[in-house]
């Protein structure tokens, strides 16, 4: 019978989205620097620029080619590497594309760069979670291991990772105990030496886990949010009643004159922006409240709040600071790491708890 799903997701795939936003991003900065300290040269004489996007646009050639003409999970990684840096550099020049005098400082240009990564995020986050991994689907992952084997590149990292599929497909399924046994019998090569990249972030992830899970961080976090919300009334506070009502009306003092504007003189951005730090807030209230009641349900709540800042605020805060807002969203996604840590702790604990009430009432 013909299966009615036209795709099968690769397991790995938010792995190699990972690599190639990295790849994207880093192409984007060092181009940018590049550009600063030469003072923006052009390639090219006379009439003619040859634009870095050529470049970017012969880079995701080069990683379609290597798609289309090679196997392998190896060349599958370079065409993610060079597809990667090509596309952040293709895309790098999308002022020059969206305005009629083809300005690359186009001021919106980073905010656009920004939406296009959170909308990949997103989409490979759906794709990945969106619905559960099937028999079907892990069986065919690791048919990709017998690949690896045929060009004797199998190692033990990923002798191991197929061996775990094949123990989540079907085993009804007349392929799944061959596979296996082929798989079994191969001789796997030694694990090779992890890329920098990777090396680089195990060795942060293990310091941020020991970091994370200590009590101090625990209440730095809550601090911080506490901070937070005390940062949002404020500000809200300042809007509503300085510039809603008027200085004139509340205290007559010159100074807060100076540093007030009318709310009818906002732009789009500055309203969107106070939106999205208020409903931030709203999350951060929520999540203090509940906070003595439960701390697995107010982490989540704090969670909800770093990803509004960070899937929205800081869409209009790239706009306004471009690449300055780089600092605030890097500390945004550390406090999110560590949010999610501290969530997978509560959760480890509170089944242990229901396993020892459960074995407790049975004894």
């Amino acid at each position: 019978m013909k299966s009615n799903a036209p795709f099968v997701r690769n397991l790995e795939a938010f792995y190699y989205a990972e690599v190639f936003l990295v790849c994207a991003v880093s192409a984007i900065l060092t181009i940018r620097l590049f550009l600063h300290m030469t003072g923006y040269p052009q390639i090219g004489g006379g009439a003619l620029h040859i634009a870095h996007m050529l470049w970017g646009g012969l880079l995701m050639l080069v990683s379609i080619v290597i798609l289309i003409a090679f196997i392998g999970r190896r060349s599958e990684l370079w065409a993610v590497i060079l597809g990667g840096a090509g596309f952040g550099t293709f895309i790098d020049e999308v002022g020059k594309f969206v305005t009629k005098d083809n300005n690359y400082f186009f001021e919106p240009s980073v905010s656009i760069m920004y939406m296009v990564f959170i909308l990949i995020v997103i989409s490979m986050q759906m794709i990945k979670s969106g619905w559960t991994f099937t028999k079907r689907e892990y069986l065919i992952n690791a048919l990709r291991g017998l690949e690896e084997a045929a060009i004797s590149d199998l190692d033990e990292d990923e002798k191991k990772k197929v061996l775990a599929y094949l123990a989540k497909s079907d085993q009804d399924n007349p392929l799944t105990v061959p596979v296996r046994d082929l798989i079994v019998s191969t001789a796997a090569l030694p694990a090779p030496q992890p890329w920098v990249y990777t090396r680089a972030k195990r060795a942060f992830r293990k310091f941020y886990e020991r970091i994370a899970v200590s009590r101090y961080f625990r209440t730095c976090i809550t601090v911080f949010f506490l901070l937070q919300l005390f940062v949002t009334l404020v500000y809200v506070a300042v809007i509503t009643l300085f510039i809603g009502f008027g200085t004139d009306r509340i205290m007559d003092i010159r100074a807060l004159e100076n540093i007030m504007t009318d709310l009818r003189d906002l732009t789009f951005v500055d309203k969107a922006r106070i939106f999205s730090s208020v409903l931030s807030g709203v999350f951060v209230f929520l999540g203090v409240y509940y906070l003595r009641k439960s701390r697995l349900l107010a982490y989540r709540i704090f969670e909800w709040s770093v990803l509004v800042s960070i899937l929205l605020t800081y869409v209009f805060i790239f706009y306004k600071e471009q690449f300055a807002a780089l600092l605030g969203l890097t500390f945004n996604v550390l406090i999110l790491i560590g949010l999610r840590i501290m969530i997978r702790r509560e959760q480890a604990d509170a089944i242990t708890r229901e396993v020892s009430r459960s074995f407790g009432g049975f004894n």
